[in-house]
């Protein structure tokens, strides 16, 4: 059986585990596996429907529990959080349910409803594309887009995942009409919202976001996108860093 997760740095480190966004794999935080390991226990997983649990057809519910297991297989049962995108609701979605495991929340590129109009609308296109496009096609598409994009141990991390178009249009479809801000006062503990400046929906949803968590406070990373851990990847584990150890340091 394929590994559905990678850990890296001393077992007995504070850990942290991330949860990667909509259609990549664990394999989109090479950089932080790497920039953080020599302080923190760095574990991250593949959800349902990605990566090495491609052929496993992606539902909600289960996404969460496959994170709450890793957080109890690899991290002793209580651990930072961190996801970005659909991995930044998910991981929203646990520490609300489950706050016991979670040390502290970290919500990139996920501080925007996906209710109304605008943004389900937006999400609802995008998983129409993916059923509609040719998988060869957009396997061709997002190979050169990221080997032109980003340096090369990055991109050849996020390739070896794969890319999972059918796991994440369902699971685009299954994100749109959740609430996530509403709930979000129900974890007590420690929040950051660290987004790019150049994400607009995310970023300008993010005060929102913060005042609605019982301990928010928000990191904006200058001159990346969507994809921040990706843009700038040591500022992004940098913040990532201080906020981890400071919660570790709360909850103990």
């Amino acid at each position: 059986m394929l590994p559905t997760y990678t850990s890296l740095g001393p077992v007995d480190a504070p850990p942290i585990v991330l949860v990667h966004g909509v259609r990549l794999s664990r394999g989109m935080w090479h950089a932080q596996l790497q920039g953080l390991s020599g302080a923190f226990r760095v574990i991250a997983l593949d959800l349902p429907g990605h990566g090495a649990l491609r052929d496993r057809p992606f539902a909600w519910d289960e996404a969460v529990e496959t994170i709450a297991g890793v957080v109890d297989e690899a991290a002793g049962g209580r651990a930072i959080v961190a996801g970005l995108s659909l991995g930044g609701y998910l991981a929203m979605d646990l520490a609300i349910r489950q706050p016991e495991r979670v040390a502290g929340l970290v919500v990139s590129g996920a501080s925007a409803e996906p209710r109304g109009l605008l943004l389900p609308t937006a999400i609802r296109s995008l998983a129409r594309v993916m059923d509609a496009t040719s998988p060869a096609r957009l396997e061709q598409l997002n190979r050169a887009w990221f080997r032109r994009r980003y340096p090369a141990a990055m991109a050849n991390a996020v390739l070896a995942g794969g890319f999972a178009f059918r796991g994440g249009a369902d699971a685009l479809r299954q994100l749109v009409g959740r609430e996530f801000r509403g709930r979000l006062g129900a974890y007590p503990g420690p929040t950051l919202i660290l987004n790019g400046q150049f994400d607009p929906p995310f970023r300008l949803g993010a005060r929102g976001f913060a005042e609605a968590a019982a301990h928010g406070r928000i990191v904006t990373i200058r001159g990346a996108t969507h994809l921040v851990n990706l843009d700038r990847p040591s500022a992004f584990s940098a913040a990532l860093g201080r906020f981890a150890a400071e919660a570790t340091r709360r909850s103990r």
